[in-house]
């Protein structure tokens, strides 16, 4: 664990927890179908649909936790002034961006 993860009482996401989770448990329930769908030997098709669906599902939540990580940690490292932590988040996004960027 960094200095600054000990220092931190809460990350980005931390006021949309409650829905994040919700939205997790929503897309448990869609791949628990898509076990169902392979069990009673569903058309590919719609199973393929389906995982696409959970695919954007999980990208979009992905994304929302992108968003609270640059609002929240990387703002506030840069706002600090603490030039390594400020580098260390940056570098941090952009390792993220990159693993979104190759799922596509």
């Amino acid at each position: 664990m960094s200095a600054t993860e000990k220092q931190v009482s809460h990350y980005g996401y931390h006021d949309q927890k409650d829905s994040l989770v919700k939205r997790l448990h929503r897309i448990e329930g869609q791949v628990r179908g898509i076990e169902k769908m392979v069990v009673d030997d569903r058309y590919c098709i719609d199973i393929l649909t389906q995982i696409g669906a959970v695919t954007t599902a999980l990208e979009s939540l992905g994304f929302q936790i992108l968003d609270g990580h640059v609002k929240h940690c990387v703002a506030g490292a840069l706002a600090s002034g603490d030039e390594a932590d400020a580098q260390a988040k940056s570098d941090e996004l952009l390792e993220a961006v990159k693993r979104f960027s190759k799922v596509r």
